[in-house]
């Protein structure tokens, strides 16, 4: 028996069926959350925000229009979030030297790595730092060119502009994370 396709299992949820979203999730659940993680830098914040991102289509069932392009929109609904998310960081960094005490509340709490080849993991946390450190609008047609696999046509669908501009954006990204990390490279310190 051939598998459902996007649109009858978006069809079945929206009359009610949970079964076919969780269909969806277990599709579209490894690919979304490793986008995201190329993206933010950080698993455990990719799974928060690929979590949200199913919670917000599945309450939004009833409003999705059918074309064929589900995918694009799961990962327009993430990116989104991305996207507010980090506006609210950014928000909350120029307030705190206005706090009293400087608390941050856990907001930017330092990362404790696991044990691993320190050589390896540092230049894993560079290549991260400096794509983490694009702005969304290089950061997000690098990702899904360079490591989703996806075309240019189907990344400009999906960030919504021309697949020149798209060309264009992968390009000046990856200068910028060639200048970035050049210092690095050339004296093995810190980019």
């Amino acid at each position: 028996m051939a598998e459902p396709s996007d649109a009858e299992l978006m069809s079945w949820t929206r009359e009610g069926d949970r079964e076919a979203f969780a269909r969806l999730v277990d599709r579209y659940k490894d690919p979304l959350v490793n986008y995201l993680t190329r993206l933010a830098g950080c698993r455990s914040r990719a799974e928060d925000l690929a979590q949200e991102a199913f919670l917000r289509v599945f309450q939004r069932a009833t409003d999705y229009d059918e074309q064929g392009k589900l995918q694009a929109f799961l990962y327009r609904v993430a990116t989104n979030l991305l996207r507010s998310e980090e506006r609210r960081a950014r928000r909350w960094r120029l307030l705190e030297p206005f706090l009293a005490n400087g608390s941050t509340n856990g907001h930017h709490a330092a990362w404790a790595p696991a044990a691993e080849p320190v050589l390896a993991r540092e230049v894993r946390e560079q290549v991260a730092a400096a794509v983490t450190a694009l702005p969304l609008r290089f950061r997000v047609p690098l990702v899904l060119f360079e490591v989703e696999g996806w075309s240019y046509a189907d990344i400009a669908r999906q960030v919504g502009c021309r697949e020149g501009t798209v060309k264009s954006r992968i390009h000046r990204s990856k200068l910028r994370l060639r200048r970035r990390l050049e210092p690095y490279w050339n004296h093995g310190g810190p980019a």
